[in-house]
């Protein structure tokens, strides 16, 4: 597999060209349309919101996204993104579990999948429901936004739940391997740590610093709701005014990510040691952020490089019977991201013997290029993946969840156009760019 990865402030304020609106509402102010998605705003207090209608089954995806993540936490607070997902779920005064009325009994009562998830640079809440019932997702969402209720002796119950799924972390080798290039790579900005936290802080975070996260962070005008499937618009945006527009804007400015980090000026490298049976091998490089047009490029590398038994290391690797298998990825990020791949080894083979194939092959395509039919085959493999990972209202909130959280909607309707505007020259030009020793950083899993 390889391609982009998705991993999660939208970009409202930069100059819009107003396409044309399916339908005007007193409260909203239409922002643009793209692909079919329409974007509105509430002025009263800076909600967005993406409306989508697709009535191919009687079901409607509704989510929030909440622009911050654990690129917004800093030492001491880490994991308080996380943290503070688990408690959105322990109730508010309307909803809550001592009344009968809990988040999951209330939705799942109606047929509802309800569930929330955290990364680097957002948290989204959602639900996938019967039409009839949007009603009630809207109202649920609305209360939590400025009603949780952060409960100590919940939070107590919680920190147990998550230091077990810390632990659970710490016995697979392959995301230690990952976190520990990630914190290696990084020295500076909180990409450093894990989205999870380090766990002395999530030992250590209070209700009160959990509510002042909360504070900060939880307001209409740093969330996006996402409506996606079978709904009438008229009938959403009335629903989303009702619900929604009481909420004031926060009553101080949303705090910037002002952490940028420093060049890297060497390789780096780390070995993980821990029980296991095959070696894995992560090479990273610094990359450009989401929004970069450098970025498409690499997402196509990473196709050239490992999707499919055609592809470069699969055949120089896998089919050579050094690795079981072979990835890489673009993290498309808020902020300058890795761009990176990742190995397993196959039985007897050393890590030194994969690592020297590998950044062979990246200085073949840095000195020789790639060809026009790599490039197209990349391409449709591309939009193979884009058209299954877009099948159902709750797939495209996903996707459309991950590019709001990398800075501009609209980057999910306009993904394809720009992969295809990707050309070979382009392709070895980033290759130049970025693939250098200098921004490098290995990590090897060596199984004890």
């Amino acid at each position: 597999m390889a391609g982009r990865s998705w991993t999660a402030w939208s970009g409202w304020g930069r100059t819009i060209k107003p396409e044309r609106s399916s339908m005007n509402h007193d409260a909203f102010e239409f922002v643009e349309a793209s692909g079919g998605i329409e974007a509105y705003r509430l002025p009263a207090n800076g909600l967005d919101v993406l409306l989508l209608n697709q009535a191919a089954a009687p079901v409607v995806t509704f989510m929030v996204t909440y622009r911050v993540g654990s690129r917004n936490e800093v030492p001491g607070h880490t994991g308080a993104t996380h943290f503070l997902e688990h408690l959105m779920f322990k109730g508010t005064e309307r909803f809550n579990k001592r009344r009968g009325t809990s988040v999951f009994n209330v939705l799942q009562r109606v047929g509802a999948q309800v569930n929330a998830t955290t990364w680097l640079d957002r948290t989204n809440y959602y639900e996938l429901l019967p039409r009839e019932h949007l009603a009630l997702a809207v109202e649920i969402e609305a209360d939590r936004m400025r009603g949780a209720l952060i409960d100590p002796d919940e939070m107590e119950r919680e920190r147990t739940v998550i230091l077990n799924e810390f632990d659970r972390g710490q016995n697979e080798p392959m995301r230690n391997l990952y976190h520990a290039v990630w914190s290696a790579a990084y020295v500076a900005h909180p990409y450093h740590h894990p989205t999870i936290g380090w766990r002395s802080d999530i030992e250590t975070v209070t209700p009160e610093g959990l509510r002042h996260y909360y504070d900060t962070f939880y307001w209409p005008n740093n969330a996006t709701l996402s409506i996606i499937g079978d709904f009438d618009p008229a009938e959403a945006l009335d629903l989303v005014a009702r619900h929604f527009g009481p909420i004031p804007a926060s009553p101080a400015p949303i705090p910037e990510v002002r952490t940028r980090e420093p060049e890297q000026r060497g390789e780096r490298r780390l070995i993980v040691r821990q029980a296991g049976q095959l070696g894995m091998l992560m090479v990273a490089f610094k990359a450009p952020a989401a929004l970069e047009a450098d970025t498409d490029a690499l997402d196509v590398l990473a196709t050239i490089l490992t999707t499919g038994k055609g592809s470069r290391l699969y055949r120089r690797l896998t089919d050579a019977g050094l690795t079981t298998s072979v990835f890489a990825a673009t993290s498309r990020l808020r902020d300058p991201g890795l761009f990176y791949l990742f190995a397993s080894l196959a039985p007897g083979h050393g890590h030194a013997d994969v690592e020297a194939v590998l950044l062979n092959e990246l200085e073949t395509i840095k000195d020789d290029g790639v060809s026009e039919d790599e490039v197209r085959r990349a391409q449709r493999q591309l939009h193979a993946q884009e058209a299954f990972g877009r099948d159902g209202p709750f797939s495209v909130a996903s996707q459309l969840n991950e590019a709001i959280a990398a800075g501009d909607w609209t980057l999910y309707t306009t993904y394809l156009d720009r992969i295809r505007r990707v050309t070979p020259e382009a392709v070895q030009q980033v290759a130049r760019t970025y693939l250098l020793e200098d921004r490098r950083t290995v990590g090897w899993y060596v199984p004890i």
